[in-house]
């Protein structure tokens, strides 16, 4: 059974502040990769292709967690509650809006083999 953990975390600055934001964001990169569980935070940004015309917040965590436990637990981080409170919640964050989803890899009702 796969335990790991998928978290898309999308931002949207407020008008004029993408740079910022985006260098903000880049700031939480160095801690969170220390984190046990982090198996990939790596932080990007949307650019324009004719093969990928859909629509997305333009800033974007792609994440991998060892499992559940480690991406709860970098949620409970203090850095990470911090930016939220002050960029994200408060009228005077860059951040405009968010929109943070977890995902497993495997079916619904993986039959998973069961390991001694």
């Amino acid at each position: 059974m796969s335990s790991k953990v998928y978290c898309i975390a999308q931002f949207l600055p407020k008008a004029g502040q993408e740079k910022a934001a985006f260098k903000l964001l880049q700031g939480l990169e160095a801690n969170t990769l220390r984190e046990d569980g982090c198996i990939q935070y790596r932080l990007t940004r949307q650019i324009a292709s004719p093969a990928a015309t859909g629509t997305s917040f333009p800033i974007v965590f792609n994440e991998i967690w060892q499992d559940m436990k480690s991406f709860e637990a970098h949620n409970q981080r203090s850095e990470l509650a911090a930016f939220f409170e002050s960029q994200c919640l408060s009228s005077d964050g860059l951040i405009e809006d968010w929109n943070v989803c977890v995902y497993s890899d495997e079916p619904e009702d993986f039959d998973a083999p069961k390991l001694a």
